[in-house]
């Protein structure tokens, strides 16, 4: 029993450490199930909010936003974050193709995404102490680039996570050739340029077809190291680089030993192309004047930056090729003009915007002598203010008078001087003395002291509202100077103010993009069809048009009168001591704002000499741009029944313009008025009845048939006379017969 019992015993030591290893093989089986567990968790939630990588095509097709004149045709920009122009397969050097491969990802037709084989060789050989090399493929690094773009510097795991992820899904939608090509044509090549055609542009000048081995070569070398592989500012780090990847290609098979050779015995031979910063290619005032309305996060479009420099917009604008070319010429030539007064120094710049009446559109816009030397856009006031209007403020209060019913033929006193309400004096300028004249003759010599007295006449508020209501924003103080231009304003909604004359009194808001569609042909908004608000009625809008022509026939504007005979109208305007030069004029087909001067401060600037008009310029401009256009006439009146020449003593249009909604509730007002008058001469009629009933004698002792006979021919007396008739008004003279007296 006892041999027995030890014998058991040996037993029992003999399954004791058996069962030790199960119990921590099963201890360590359990841990990494709930570390694995948990790290797959981890991961799991690390994909939970994965960016959208099913159109990753977009990266490789999409275009920058292109904004176009409205020809459709004359491109004016490319806005995007980078120098990119994507070209496809077939447009792409072999060597360039064949080379990325052997020297980025060797393996890259045969992973799936990630390479796992690649992954292990790079520990090893980075364990091992050999040169550090990564195992990111290529479709891995296109991900990072594009997908993953605001990730890219984060150094994680769930980063790497996140890109090993899209990579294999990316890899299950596209083909390989697919992958390289978006891969090329969105990697990074350093010096501003994105993609392969962006980079052969950049740095040879040279399409991405027309590379040669060496060539190829240097721009493979670059996305390892986008800054310092860069070959303008690091050549030699380049040149190492270069023979680098020169080795990779002969190692695959990419070239032979005599090409290898070949390649790596040549320099480095840049020809650089300067790539545009903004992406505006012409008329940068105009161009970049769309761009900011498109991005204004307040404006009526409000695109997000991705949205315009990465969505493959399509914007066709308002601008007139011909129109804008015209303008830049005149407004340069009429600068020049200026600055020959000073030896040639370029003190004085011009801005200008012409405005299709009927629509609004911005034909033309300069905003300046040169964008890059100062982006202050003069023409919309866009990073600055706008500037005091001088005297072609005028015609708002001219269309004032009109609407409160005076003749244009009204005598005024357009004498030398005239006194404000705070004791300050106004004078004509150079103290010309015009005596007595009509409105329009006055606004003919744009006499200051005569509409210094038409605008007290029929107060400043009316010519505040005038102004407002034709797009007038700046800031207006109700006082008597006002007329004379006090108010700053930029030539964008001064020819938009104007344009409302031109078209016969209806408001059209400047615009400057007429479509926008999305990359796929979405029509995202459409201009073709703008609405206008009618805000003067066609007979203040006729007459004020008969007056402005007389500037130009006779007036202070002589010098914009057109060669070809084409009616025009318009108003002059200088500023306090000839700090700016204003002429604001239309035709049928145009509404022109010009202005000239020094953009300093008016602290700084100089004055503009007194012998120089902006007139000249809207002749220059539009001889050119309707010298193959057949005349036109202003509108007429809409009212068929108006008849009545603006010269007419009987001429009176009277009354402010109003809504429909405006005159319904007046016409109400004065219903209930009348209602109230009605209702009052009624009480008191039957008050004064009851009055006189109370005061009638009576004769006592009388009664019966005798009485009555008697008091009824007699008892009551003679029948009280009748009153006279009440005299008829005098008529009030016309509005011809007023006179505006000091």
């Amino acid at each position: 029993m006892a041999s027995r019992s030890i014998k058991n015993r040996e037993n029992i030591k003999k399954k004791q450490p058996f069962i030790g290893v199960l119990v921590f093989v099963t201890i360590f089986v359990g841990i990494f199930l709930a570390g694995f567990g948990g790290v797959w968790a981890l991961c799991n939630s690390w994909l939970q909010d994965l960016p959208n990588y099913e159109d990753a095509d977009a990266f490789n097709t999409a275009q920058p936003t292109t904004v176009y004149a409205s020809d459709g045709k004359t491109v004016l920009a490319e806005f995007q974050l980078e120098n990119r122009e994507p070209v496809e397969m077939d447009q792409i050097s072999e060597y360039i193709v064949k080379g990325t491969v052997a020297t980025e990802d060797e393996r890259f037709y045969e992973h799936g995404g990630v390479d796992f084989m690649g992954i292990a060789r790079a520990v090893v050989n980075n364990l091992m102490g050999g040169e550090l090399e990564g195992a990111s493929t290529i479709t891995q690094q296109f991900v990072r680039n594009t997908i993953l773009s605001s990730e890219m510097d984060s150094i994680s795991f769930k980063r790497k996570i996140r890109e090993a992820y899209i990579s294999i899904k990316v890899e299950e939608m596209y083909s390989k050739d697919e992958i390289l090509l978006m891969y090329l044509n969105t990697i990074n090549y350093g010096s501003g340029a994105y993609g392969i055609q962006a980079a052969s542009q950049r740095y040879f000048s040279k399409d991405a077809s027309d590379l040669t081995i060496a060539e190829a070569a240097t721009l493979i070398g670059i996305p390892q190291s986008p800054t310092y592989n860069n070959p303008i500012d690091y050549p030699e780090n380049c040149l190492e680089r270069r023979n680098v990847v020169l080795s990779r290609m002969l190692f695959n098979g990419v070239i032979t030993q005599e090409e290898y050779d070949a390649a790596k015995a040549e320099p480095i031979n840049l020809d650089t192309t300067e790539l545009s910063q903004d992406g505006i290619q012409k008329y940068p005032y105009f161009t970049s004047y769309v761009r900011d309305l498109l991005t204004d996060p307040d404006g009526k479009y409000a695109y997000s930056r991705d949205e315009v420099f990465k969505g493959g917009l399509t914007v066709i604008t308002t601008l007139d090729v011909d129109a804008q070319e015209a303008a830049e010429e005149a407004a340069e030539r009429k600068a020049d003009a200026a600055n020959s007064y000073r030896g040639g120094e370029d003190v004085y710049e011009c801005a200008m915007v012409a405005i299709d009446p009927d629509n609004g559109y911005v034909r033309a816009l300069v905003g300046g002598r040169d964008f890059y030397e100062n982006q202050v856009n003069l023409a919309t006031g866009s990073g600055g203010s706008g500037r005091q209007a001088g005297s072609s403020f005028k015609t708002f209060t001219l269309l004032a008078a009109l609407e409160a019913g005076i003749n244009p033929q009204t005598t005024i006193n357009a004498g030398t001087t005239v006194e404000l309400a705070d004791g300050t004096t106004v004078s004509n300028i150079n103290h010309t003395d015009y005596g007595t004249k009509t409105i329009e003759g006055a606004f003919e010599v744009s006499s200051n002291t005569a509409f210094i007295r038409l605008i007290m006449s029929i107060g400043p508020e009316k010519v505040i509202d005038v102004a407002q209501r034709m797009g007038i924003s700046a800031e207006m103080d109700p006082v008597a100077s006002l007329t004379l231009g006090t108010a700053s304003v930029t030539p964008l909604e001064m020819s938009a103010a104007y344009a409302v004359i031109a078209n016969g009194g209806t408001y059209y808001e400047p615009e400057v993009i007429q479509t926008v569609t999305d990359r796929k042909g979405n029509v995202l908004v459409d201009n073709s069809k703008p609405e206008g608000e009618r805000v003067i009625s066609a007979e203040v809008a006729h007459a004020a048009t008969k007056v402005m022509e007389g500037v130009i026939t006779s007036g202070t504007g002589t010098a914009a009168r057109l060669s070809n005979g084409q009616v025009a109208a318009g108003k002059t305007g200088t500023s306090d001591l000839y700090m700016d030069s204003w002429f604001c004029g239309i035709t049928p087909q145009y509404s022109v704002a010009i202005w000239l001067g020094d953009r300093s401060d008016y602290v700084d600037a100089q004055p503009v000499p007194s012998s120089v008009s902006a007139a000249s310029a809207f002749a220059d401009f539009l001889n050119e741009v309707l010298k193959n256009s057949p005349l036109e006439d202003f509108p007429e009146a809409d009212d068929p029944e108006y008849q009545a020449s603006y010269k007419d003593p009987e001429y009176d249009i009277g009354g402010y313009y109003k809504s429909e909604e405006e005159l319904k509730k007046e016409e109400e007002e004065r219903k209930k008025k009348e209602e109230e008058e009605r209702k009052k001469a009624e009480e008191e009629a039957l008050k004064e009845q009851q009055q006189q009933q109370q005061q009638q004698p009576t004769t006592p002792g009388t009664g019966g048939e005798t009485g009555g006979e008697t008091g009824g021919e007699t008892g009551g007396g003679e029948e009280p006379p009748a009153p006279d008739p009440e005299p008829e008004p005098e008529p009030e003279p016309t509005s011809s017969a007023r006179s505006f007296e000091e």
